[in-house]
């Protein structure tokens, strides 16, 4: 699947997040690549007998971590690994749309700090604007 694609599946609002937190390089794949640049670049045939012709990774085993079900309005904590922790909060503003924030913490009660914060933050972000909306005239 294509990164972008879990990037929004999975709820990261930016797919260099994903790419951050999931992807890694092997050391096959560091060979593989050095494979495919000599016979690109220097047309260099590919050593006989070494086994290093280039070939696709093995399929991955990734699995996505499901967070656990909070009440509507508190976001979501996530353990992503054994020293990351993420949140997500998905209020729906004004323009009815869904505007979801990540942050990402060393430990789940500092991720529960952040997240009092933000939601606080974002609530007041999201009255403000309901009010400028309210005092606009409107066109008629």
């Amino acid at each position: 699947m294509d990164v972008k694609t879990l990037s929004t599946i999975i709820g990261h609002v930016s797919s260099s997040t994903t790419l951050n937190v999931y992807a890694h390089v092997t050391d096959e794949m560091r060979r593989t690549a050095a494979v495919k640049i000599d016979q690109g670049i220097g047309k260099a045939e590919p050593p006989a007998g070494s086994g290093m012709t280039p070939r696709k990774p093995a399929p991955s085993t990734f699995q996505a971590h499901k967070g656990q079900r909070r009440k509507a309005g508190t976001g979501c904590v996530t353990q992503i690994s054994e020293k990351l922790w993420e949140w997500r909060y998905s209020p729906i503003w004004s323009d009815g749309q869904k505007h979801a924030r990540n942050v990402y913490a060393h430990s789940e009660e500092e991720c529960e700090k952040l997240l009092a914060d933000i939601i606080a933050e974002m609530r007041a972000e999201i009255a403000a604007e309901r009010e400028q909306l309210k005092a606009e005239p409107k066109a008629g």
